[in-house]
């Protein structure tokens, strides 16, 4: 199983080789945290770590 990734873009964790969501191709497998949103309309966390879609988000990035 390979290991997860964390895009410094968008900071969205994936295993992929191109981030799924921007296509950025810039990652690192050092991250710190993890925040899942289910429901991004209405999470007020999501809202302030301006996140508009569903996901494994990293908190802080290496």
């Amino acid at each position: 199983m390979p290991k997860p990734k964390a895009c410094k873009v968008c900071k969205l964790i994936y295993e992929e080789d191109v981030c799924p969501k921007c296509g950025a191709k810039e990652t690192t497998e050092g991250f710190k945290g993890k925040i899942v949103v289910l429901n991004p309309e209405e999470s007020e966390i999501a809202e302030k770590l301006n996140i508009k879609d569903k996901g494994n988000y990293a908190i802080k990035i290496r």
